[in-house]
């Protein structure tokens, strides 16, 4: 009981924490001039930072607790962050296809076999460090790593519907990651996009407005999402469908074959990890 409370507090913590970071300007806004927006966040980026690295430290120390010998999978997850920083490199020097980026494959395989705790630490440690490296820190940042951190972490509800449905190792299993990273590819542009869009300026109807209901907010965000970015988001749901299909089944046969070695996971219920 103890763990699966532990094991909720920290999706709580994650999804709440989120949320907040992605909502709080458009409470705070007010009467404050849209011009002073750069500054206002760029002020915020080193809290935001200092609280997602402190939720990333709790869930290794967790994962640490829970099993004994999952020092080695904290090292597999370190050498996967380390290729996928690399990957993001494709992002700033072959721009070929919209939005497309490489790394949101590794995160949504490593979420889907090594479940949701590590999958949110792949996604945010992998826009973290490849900041770092490229350059990319900003006060973006943040938003990117929450929003990547949940990509890995829904990954694990694909997991629990092919388990469920016994669909593990069938043609499936791949179909249904080939769907989530799709959805992704569109969900991942159209939530990042809410750190800067209520300080735009821009056609009355595309435009965060303090004084406008939420109904109101919602439709003037969707036409702005149509006509500035679903074909850029398209390239990168295309992007994912394409990795997923052609390489999702071998890199889960490799993923897997760390899993076994490190422990092996029975699905039933609940669930127990048993190490070897």
């Amino acid at each position: 009981m103890k763990e699966k409370a532990l094991n909720a507090l920290i999706y709580i913590l994650v999804t709440f924490l989120g949320i907040f970071a992605y909502l709080y300007p458009l409470l705070s806004l007010g009467s404050q001039n849209q011009n002073l927006s750069t500054t206002a966040r760029t002020n915020d980026l080193p809290l935001m930072m200092a609280v997602l690295l402190a939720l990333c430290i709790l869930v290794i120390i967790f994962e640490i607790q829970e099993m004994r010998l999952s020092t080695k999978l904290i090292a597999l997850l370190g050498v996967l962050i380390a290729m996928n920083s690399v990957l993001r490199f494709i992002d700033l020097t072959l721009p070929i296809l919209g939005g497309f980026s490489p790394v949101f494959f590794l995160i949504m395989i490593t979420g889907y076999v090594f479940g949701g705790r590590l999958g949110f630490l792949m996604g945010a440690l992998t826009m973290l460090i490849s900041a770092l490296v490229t350059g990319g820190v900003g006060p973006w940042l943040p938003n990117q790593m929450f929003t990547a951190g949940w990509v890995g972490m829904s990954a694990v509800t694909i997991r629990r519907l092919v388990v469920w449905t016994n669909q593990e190792n069938k043609p499936a299993e791949i179909w249904l990651l080939i769907i989530l990273g799709v959805i992704w590819g569109f969900l991942y542009g159209a939530i990042t996009n809410l750190w800067f869009w209520p300080f735009l300026s821009g056609p009355g109807n595309q435009v965060f407005n303090p004084g406008n209901s939420l109904l109101v907010s919602l439709r003037n965000y969707g036409i702005y999402y149509l006509a500035t970015s679903l074909l850029w988001d398209t390239g990168r749901a295309i992007g994912n469908a394409v990795l997923i299909f052609f390489f999702g089944k071998a890199t889960l046969k490799v993923l897997r074959r760390f899993q076994k070695r490190f422990y092996f996971v029975h699905y039933d219920s609940p669930i127990r990890k048993e190490t070897i």
